[in-house]
């Protein structure tokens, strides 16, 4: 994986509201083809590093590049456009629009290919082709986060980045959640993906950064942070 292209970087990268530092010098790669996974408690910083990496916020100093070109204060949707996608906290999706229309949103970046792309998602999530008339707040929450990766999927992109999945879901479908994901990255997909349930996605991914108040502490392979004592011990609760 070492030798792999680097998909996206994050070089000496702070982030600022105001007067609260929520990054603070953050260095951080994502390889093609990885899944690496951001591990932190409420408030560590790891929404911001998503939403920042996509263009949401504006650094207060460091760079970021996606396939080797600063995208520093590049919009998001100059981002979204060039391979870049974020699966929001909280299932985003659009409550009173059907799944369909929810999905065709997620296109509309990409229109050209969206008879392809509309297929591909429906082999991967066939329950969102059964639902595809439904209203998007009748579904239930597995099946919202399902809405809301196979949304982002509708834009073609190359990195895929997810924050915090299970939150509030039942284990059985957490289950099915990173079972997803792992087909994605098997299908080809590059996934950087927050979460509070460090085992399991540790478990999933090729390697791993620990973030408290804004810093990275820790980083390595995650067999090697789930074998750290104390990851196991903050984290996973051994």
């Amino acid at each position: 994986m070492a030798q792999s292209e680097v998909l996206l970087q994050l070089k000496s990268l702070s982030v600022a509201y105001g007067q609260i530092n929520a990054l603070k010098d953050v260095n951080l790669e994502v390889h093609r083809g990885e899944i690496v996974v951001l591990i932190g408690a409420n408030g560590a910083g790891k929404t911001t590093l998503l939403e920042t990496s996509l263009g949401i916020n504006t650094p207060k100093s460091g760079d970021i590049t996606f396939k080797g070109k600063s995208i520093s204060g590049v919009p998001a949707d100059r981002n979204v456009r060039a391979g870049l996608c974020l699966v929001p906290e909280g299932r985003g999706v659009f409550a009173s629009m059907s799944v369909l229309d929810n999905l065709l949103l997620g296109a509309h970046h990409n229109m050209r290919n969206v008879g392809r792309n509309l297929e591909r998602v429906y082999k991967w999530f066939p329950r969102l082709e059964e639902r595809k008339s439904q209203i998007a707040r009748t579904l239930s929450g597995g099946e919202r986060q399902m809405l809301a990766i196979a949304r982002a999927l509708m834009s073609a992109p190359e990195l895929i980045m997810v924050d915090e999945p299970s939150l509030g879901l039942a284990p059985i479908i957490v289950n099915d959640i990173f079972d997803i994901l792992l087909h994605l990255n098997r299908e080809g997909y590059t996934i950087l993906l927050s979460e509070q349930n460090a085992y399991k996605s540790l478990k999933c991914a090729n390697r791993g950064y620990v973030l408290e108040t804004g810093k990275v502490t820790l980083s390595g392979t995650a067999e090697e942070l789930l074998n750290d004592p104390g990851v196991r011990e903050a984290y996973i609760g051994a």
